[in-house]
């Protein structure tokens, strides 16, 4: 499992050429930061699309690169990686379009139009949701040869799916903030845009539903990263156990994306975790200690595999 850099330009040509303009946009709103002062909920005006542009490089990239992972080319994958561009690229227009107005782009509807732009970026993540799904479909249904590389992909592609799922109680009804024209929120107990940890802005002092969000989404990238260590460095764990750890990882991942969701719907930020958090985390890392311990004492010896 390896990442040829020198050939990512010949990767999904469409989301590559999403990522180099999302790479010019982040460097683009990084200046934006500096030299205009305008603050939006508490935030400078242009960090939201940065963050935004960041990821969606991250994201962009990733996927291309997993699509070069088949076996064989996949039509359907490649589509369903093309409208993951377009809804993309919907969504970056509207938030760039609203930092331009002044405007905030989520749960904003003080007016016609800014509603109907809310509900445009709602519609283009469903179908993003869904496009991302069928890419996960095919991943498992073309099967990767390399097993450790399969079950990091396929485990990344779903973990990043549970992580959008992880947004949707911002817009539900209990996170209305009795804001007139406001139709949700990221905070829970507290208001938006009060104080938060440094760039990624979550709350210091009420939960934050865009914690579980942004882990859940990156196990797109942290699973892969794994896949790749355990092959760099765990040279004498044979295939099939280094895929059982990184099922142990992702489960692992999975759990921990839920609780970090489920800390902020009690209102509880990160960095201040109460009694009843701090036993889950515990629990997660024994099981996930202990499961691990258990692969690894089952592993097949290098000398034994190759006598099988």
């Amino acid at each position: 499992m390896t990442i040829d850099l020198r050939r990512a330009a010949r990767w999904h040509r469409p989301l590559m050429f999403f990522v180099y303009a999302m790479a010019v946009l982040a460097v683009v709103c990084a200046v934006g930061v500096l030299v205009d002062p305008r603050v939006l909920v508490g935030a400078p005006i242009w960090l939201k699309p940065f963050k935004f542009a960041v990821s969606f490089v991250l994201y962009g990239a990733t996927l291309a690169w997993m699509l070069t992972l088949l076996p064989r080319r996949s039509r359907a994958a490649e589509w369903a990686a093309t409208v993951i561009v377009a809804m993309s690229l919907v969504e970056m227009v509207v938030i760039v379009g609203q930092v331009v107005r002044g405007q905030t782009s989520h749960f904003n509807g003080t007016s016609a139009l800014n509603s109907a732009l809310f509900s445009v970026m709602g519609a283009a993540i469903m179908v993003l949701f869904l496009a991302h799904l069928v890419v996960g479909i095919v991943v498992l249904i073309r099967r990767i040869p390399d097993r450790a590389a399969a079950t990091a992909v396929g485990w990344g592609l779903g973990l990043s799916l549970l992580g959008m799922l992880a947004a949707v109680p911002m817009v539900l009804p209990m996170q209305e903030p009795g804001i007139d024209g406001i139709s949700g929120a990221h905070s829970v107990g507290v208001v938006d845009g009060g104080a938060g940890l440094p760039v990624v802005g979550w709350s210091t002092t009420g939960g934050d539903l865009r914690i579980g969000h942004f882990v859940g989404l990156h196990a797109l990238q942290a699973l892969p990263i794994l896949a790749i260590l355990l092959s760099r460095f765990a040279t004498r764990l044979d295939e099939r156990t280094r895929a059982r750890l990184l099922v142990v990882a992702g489960a692992a991942y999975g759990v921990l994306t839920v609780l970090l969701t489920w800390q902020a719907l009690r209102g509880q930020p990160l960095l201040r975790p109460d009694g009843l958090t701090l036993a889950a985390v515990a629990a997660l890392v024994v099981a996930t200690a202990t499961t691990g311990g258990l692969v690894l004492a089952r592993r097949r010896r290098p000398e034994l595999a190759l006598a099988a």
